[in-house]
């Protein structure tokens, strides 16, 4: 029986990550490709989290999150940005950024909206919109500098353009937009109904002196947006799933409409002790360095390699362009890595909505000193 059962997303299948994860776990590769960490949480946060536990906190949080970690946000804003944001009516804590993200998705998009989206972008932007009925208006961004012409942006924006979505710094291609960046979105945007979704989950995981970027700075931009960030990249703990929407008043009050239906409330005890472990704003300031120590043992390993290393301006991926090894499809030369050299990666046509092979892969170096060795030497060696 089918049940006359009609797919929703009749184009989504398995994700790349699970595709390629799966792949190293049946070949027992070097697993580069999906982003979380192979390293251990600090001892210190679970010692909080087990110690809010012990302290009674198991019961639901309030539903826009717990306060104590709403103002451990509304601090870091403050100290990082200069930036005030008022704790009870603009800020909600989620069950992670993905869940932000669709959340002010659905908060916006109606049927026939247009959602101008720049690619290769993070792979829960574009089926979202569509669940919702929306237009996915892709801008297409090539290697090596996935530079954003504005001049072509505006041509695209019109009284159907509902939502405009940034990754700030952008995953896949290590990408940070700058003030002048964000201004010109700001100038584009002004005067019009379009609303702006800016996802900086990566937002303190930049390098080479370039500082935090953040929407809320802009004001033009502020009054019209959603900011979604997430402690999974802030703290190695992507496995337990808390990030949080900021936005104004307005938009944030219909934000939670849709939020309390869906998971309502997130982990309590995990949001007592984030808020207890974050009060002290040397840990976030000290992220950029930590990355960046990683991103060039990878890096200067690679140097002696075939391989062609892309910009790295934030999060924790690299791109490596293959084009003087191989003419194949990413995809192609990704399984062929995870098969033939026990190395698995992603292919950057996977972040496209049509693909786009530019013979350039993905890997995360979120990994221990001994995986991005252990990475150099099988990479050097193709």
């Amino acid at each position: 029986m089918n049940f006359n059962l009609i797919a929703k997303l009749p184009h989504v299948g398995t994700s790349i990550f699970t595709k390629m994860t799966t792949l190293a776990n049946e070949e027992q590769a070097l697993n580069l490709s999906q982003g979380f960490p192979d390293f251990e949480t600090d001892p210190k946060l679970v010692q909080l989290v087990s110690a809010a536990m012990e302290k009674g906190h198991n019961q639901y949080a309030p539903m826009i999150g717990a306060q104590s970690l709403r103002e451990t946000i509304v601090n870091k804003y403050k100290a990082v940005y200069a930036v005030d944001i008022d704790p009870t009516e603009e800020l909600t804590v989620t069950a992670g950024g993905t869940q932000a993200i669709f959340t002010a998705i659905a908060t916006v998009v109606s049927q026939g909206d247009e959602v101008i989206i720049f690619e290769p972008a993070y792979d829960s932007y574009a089926p979202t919109i569509e669940l919702f009925g929306g237009k996915v208006v892709p801008v297409r961004l090539l290697a090596p500098d996935f530079q954003i012409d504005w001049d072509y942006v505006a041509t695209l924006i019109n009284e159907k353009t509902r939502l405009v979505i940034i990754n700030n710094p952008n995953n896949p291609t290590g990408k940070v937009l700058g003030k002048e960046d964000l201004n010109k979105l700001g100038v584009l945007l002004a005067g019009t109904n379009t609303l702006l979704l800016s996802d900086e989950v990566y937002e303190h995981l930049v390098f080479d002196g370039v500082s935090p970027q953040s929407v809320l700075s802009i004001p033009s931009l502020r009054e019209r947006s959603f900011v979604v960030a997430s402690f999974g990249k802030l703290l190695h703990t992507t496995g337990w799933k808390i990030g949080y929407c900021v936005a104004p008043v307005l938009l944030m009050r219909e934000f939670r409409k849709i939020h309390q239906f869906n998971v309502f409330s997130v982990n309590t005890p995990m949001q007592i002790a984030i808020a207890e472990y974050l009060r002290d704003i040397v840990y976030v300031e000290s992220l950029a360095g930590f990355f960046a120590k990683k991103r060039d043992l990878l890096k200067n390993g690679l140097a002696p390699s075939r391989f062609k290393i892309l910009p790295c301006e934030g999060t924790y991926f690299l791109n490596l362009d293959y084009s003087a090894i191989s003419q194949e499809k990413e995809f192609d030369f990704a399984c062929y890595l995870t098969k033939h050299h026990k190395i698995a990666t992603i292919p950057l046509s996977a972040f496209y909505k049509q693909a786009t092979d530019q013979q350039v892969l993905r890997v995360c170096f979120a990994k221990q000193d001994d995986t991005l060795l252990k990475a150099v030497a099988i990479l050097n060696e193709i």
